[in-house]
């Protein structure tokens, strides 16, 4: 058995949880059990091997969950793994909601930390879609195509900016709302800013 040693920013994590404290504790036993180290990163308990994060322990207003950080590399035999949104392209949830659902569920949670640690040591990766992969809504092309000065403007912000532009521009299911958008933010993107800047 590994050291289990206990992160004093987890202890207080626990204290202070007001929902969940008792699935925390469960999964934080699990996390140990696998030999991993407990660390606190982005305000919750993390779980890394050799360095390396493997698991977060996080908890929302209706379930707790376990975040595997390579979580869509993992073959999930059980079809237990969620993707939070259509953006996440590497993270996959367990999520829970009440204690009896982690203690039914231990080995087979344990299975997956397991494959988890064996994906971090063969060193695979998750081979992330490159802007061009992402949906240009047809509004959008059809304003960049005839705006030569908004294409450059466009090309020339950082990938992050663009992803975000184009998956806000796809999103409605209504051509008009899609038009709109585009209409909306061309000032922002010629000016060589970001949705959210």
């Amino acid at each position: 058995m590994a050291d289990r040693k206990m992160n004093p920013k987890v202890d207080e994590f626990l204290c202070n949880a007001k929902q969940w404290r008792e699935e925390y504790e469960k999964l934080r036993m699990i996390a140990l059990d696998c030999e991993l180290t407990e660390e606190f990163k982005w305000m919750h308990p993390c779980y890394t091997f050799q360095n390396k994060n493997i698991i977060l322990i996080h908890g929302f207003k209706e379930y707790c969950a376990l975040l595997f950080h390579k979580g869509a590399l993992l073959k999930d035999p059980n079809g237990i793994l969620i993707c939070q949104t259509e953006n996440v392209q590497e993270g996959r949830q367990i999520r829970f909601t009440g204690i009896q659902q982690i203690l039914d569920m231990e080995p087979i949670i344990k299975e997956y930390i397991y494959e988890a640690i064996e994906v971090e040591k063969s060193g695979l990766k998750v081979v992330k879609k490159e802007t061009a992969d992402f949906t240009v809504a047809e509004e959008f092309q059809k304003k960049l195509d005839e705006i030569p000065a908004l294409k450059i403007a466009f090309e020339a912000l950082t990938p992050g900016r663009q992803r975000a532009y184009f998956f806000y521009f796809s999103q409605p299911k209504q051509s008009k709302t899609r038009e709109s958008r585009v209409e909306k933010y061309m000032q922002k993107i010629l000016e060589g800013k970001g949705l959210d800047d």
